[in-house]
């Protein structure tokens, strides 16, 4: 395999691109997540995204990408205003409420995974994809979807940069702007979702929460800017799309989405390590001259 076969080939061009948008629209919609400290949110609404699959196979009979990923969107959504609303009339700690509501999407969807696959129609063979991801069998007219959603997302996060950078660091002084923080929250997890329905063929529902956390947990020990962090998890995550998917193709019987998370954790350990604003090594090197100077 040669880099010219990433062009030419028609599976290997679709899935090093499907897993490339994949990595940038995560990395970014990861960073808000991160920085919000709602990580585990983006793990909930991946969990809740199979039952939303299962039920609009169910209603419709189609196995049509667009189908599927609104059934995924929509459950997505529900999943996140039961969370919200278990948050605020219970008194119920968010680790609790989220481990609550992610366990009970994902039981549903299993069930619901087993009616389907006992239907005697032959139709939905392949809907279990959608669990671990299956990266391989991108059609060049998914990518387009899905390079169509990311547009979509990334124009909005840059028409409203300003906006989202106060309110993910102060939300209280956002609400002295007069900024919508309501609207801009729920505006934040819609696309959340929509990141979530991208990864699903690629990643899947297990593996996605890795795809929203990984890239920006490591572009934040590089830099304590909003804007290169953004850029350097977008950076993180299309380079470890790209390399997973290579590595998938180069070696058989190696899947997509748990390579592309395996390079991702890699990158983790090493911005860990040696990221020039909170890595380990620059941190014991700033506190060793710091001691040198004071001596």
């Amino acid at each position: 395999m040669t880099w010219t076969e990433v062009f030419t080939d028609y599976t290997l061009r679709n899935v090093a691109l499907g897993s490339a948008i994949l990595g940038v629209v995560s990395g970014v919609l990861g960073t808000f997540a991160v920085l919000r400290r709602q990580g585990l949110a983006g793990d909930a609404l991946a969990h809740a995204a199979l039952p939303g699959i299962c039920l609009a196979y169910l209603a419709t009979g189609s196995k049509a990408a667009p189908v599927l990923m609104l059934g995924a969107a929509l459950a997505g959504w529900v999943g996140m205003v039961i969370l919200i609303g278990f948050l605020r009339r219970t008194r119920v700690d968010p680790g609790s409420a989220l481990a609550i509501v992610l366990t009970t999407f994902f039981g549903f969807g299993v069930v619901l995974l087993t009616v389907v696959q006992k239907r005697p129609d032959a139709g939905q063979a392949g809907l279990d994809k959608f669990l671990f991801g299956q990266a391989a069998a991108l059609v060049q007219d998914q990518v387009v979807l899905m390079a169509g959603l990311s547009v979509v997302v990334l124009v909005l996060i840059a028409a409203l940069f300003k906006e989202f950078k106060v309110f993910v660091f102060d939300v209280d002084y956002a609400r002295t702007l007069g900024l919508p923080t309501g609207r801009l929250g729920a505006l934040l997890t819609a696309l959340l979702v929509i990141a979530i329905v991208i990864g699903l063929n690629t990643v899947g529902d297990v593996l996605m929460s890795a795809m929203l956390v990984a890239p920006a947990a490591a572009a934040r020990q590089w830099t304590e800017s909003l804007g290169r962090m953004i850029l350097l998890a977008a950076g993180f995550g299309a380079t470890a799309g790209i390399f997973g998917a290579l590595w998938s193709v180069s070696q058989d019987h190696t899947p997509t989405g748990p390579a592309i998370v395996l390079i991702l954790s890699l990158l983790v350990v090493v911005s860990l390590l040696f990221g020039s604003s909170r890595g380990w090594v620059w941190e014991r090197v700033r506190r060793h001259r710091q001691s040198g100077v004071g001596a």
